[in-house]
């Protein structure tokens, strides 16, 4: 038994490693993200772009600051001209070829950045999504524009916004012909991302938004489902693995136990050696025919045989190796296993009392020691080896010389 529990401890070991680096892994990727700007190695690239209010007549003006590949930078000033003067800057997707690409951000859920603007004011967030049933390709002003409002000023300010949280604008629904309570929006078709002016925003005044450090959040826990299912998986399979290799374990531990014990049956082998030493084969022989006696113990085997207690743990000890104690128990114990293999219909209290044990949770501790298994499991297990390998029906029952 002690090499299988070395070795389920080893696949113990090893399932737990296994289960750290998976949890490691899954766990990673239940809360994805993507780095937006700076912007990263890939196929789909950034266009900026710029807006204001001169394509409605107004007179705003807006430039981008520069072309870096890290923020997102425009000056702007807004002017009255218009009745609600605007001035923005856009990132589009598009891929290798300068073509416009859809994003599916349906597994984020925020958007973190770094913003900063002078003067401060309150700047507009804006995504462009695209809707199968009302956009055309191309076509942004067809998009639904869910969007919403954050602060800044010129030292930066670290925002977090929930895409999920949105407000598409009253004013693209009549354009739309929609009705207002379509305010519904999907994240697996974004076309592009907006930041601009507010209503907040200072006229006739020299101003800029920076954008940095633009990354996506979200939480997928289909990862932590599929985490629950391998996990569980492998301890199940852990678990019947240990019970099957368990029980051959047990099997075999038993039935090298029950061979190794028989030879040492007194009745069976000691008290038919030819002994020169008459007291030393009297001891074993009183010993071998009196075991079952629960009131046995080394006064009455002195009495029975007139050898002293000396002589008595002297003849055990140079024939055995054993105690009296150990050898009585083990003549009691081999006698049990044999009775607990032929006599099936028979208790296990009884087979307790036929062979000298008077407290049964006592003798169920004996036997739990010396076997590996209590007395039930033991008859169980017997019942599974090959018939011919049992000890036979008179296997105790010869007679003592």
């Amino acid at each position: 038994m002690q090499e299988f529990y070395k070795k389920a401890l080893l696949a113990l070991i090893v399932l737990l490693l296994v289960d750290a680096l998976v949890a490691v892994v899954f766990v990673y990727r239940t809360y994805p993200t993507q780095t937006l700007l700076p912007v990263q190695n890939g196929n789909s690239r950034w266009h900026y772009g710029t807006y204001s209010d001169v394509a409605t007549g107004g007179a705003s003006s807006v430039r981008l600051h520069d072309m870096s590949r890290d923020r997102l930078r425009f000056d702007f000033k807004l002017k009255d001209a218009a009745a609600y003067p605007f001035a923005a800057a856009d990132l589009t997707f598009r891929d290798d070829k300068g073509r416009p690409i859809l994003q599916d951000w349906s597994r984020f859920r925020t958007i973190t950045f770094v913003a900063k603007c002078a003067p401060a004011t309150s700047v507009t967030f804006e995504m462009s999504t695209f809707d199968e049933k009302i956009s055309k390709p191309g076509q942004f002003e067809t998009y639904r524009p869910p969007r919403t409002y954050f602060s800044c000023n010129e030292q930066g300010m670290p925002v977090t916004l929930d895409l999920a949280r949105l407000l598409v604008p009253e004013w693209w629904f009549p354009a739309m012909k929609l009705d207002l309570a379509r305010q519904g929006y999907e994240l697996d078709k974004v076309a592009k991302i907006l930041f601009g002016t507010s209503m907040a925003t200072p006229r006739n005044v020299d101003g800029y938004i920076e954008i940095s450090e633009l990354t996506l959040h979200g939480r997928d826990y289909r990862y932590l489902a599929a985490l629950a299912v391998i996990v569980l998986g492998g301890w199940v399979a852990f678990g019947v693995w240990f019970f099957l290799a368990h029980s051959r374990a047990l099997l075999a531990s038993v039935d090298t136990k029950m061979k190794t014990n028989l030879p040492l049956v007194a009745y069976r082998q000691l008290t038919l050696e030819p002994y020169k030493d008459k007291e030393k084969a009297s001891v074993l022989r009183y010993i071998a025919s009196t075991y079952t006696d629960p009131k046995l113990d080394l006064e009455a085997v002195a009495t029975g045989t007139g050898a002293n207690r000396y002589k008595i743990n002297e003849v055990l000890k140079s024939e055995l190796g054993m105690t009296f104690t150990a050898y009585v128990n083990k003549l009691r114990l081999t006698e049990a296993s044999r009775l607990l293999t032929q006599k099936s219909s028979a208790a296990v209290s009884e087979i307790a009392y036929l062979v000298g044990y008077s407290n049964v949770p006592y003798f169920n501790k004996l036997f739990k020691e010396e076997f590996g298994c209590t007395p039930k499991s033991f008859r169980m297990l017997a019942a599974q080896q090959p018939e011919q390998e049992q000890p036979a029906d008179n296997a105790g029952a010869e007679t003592p010389v």
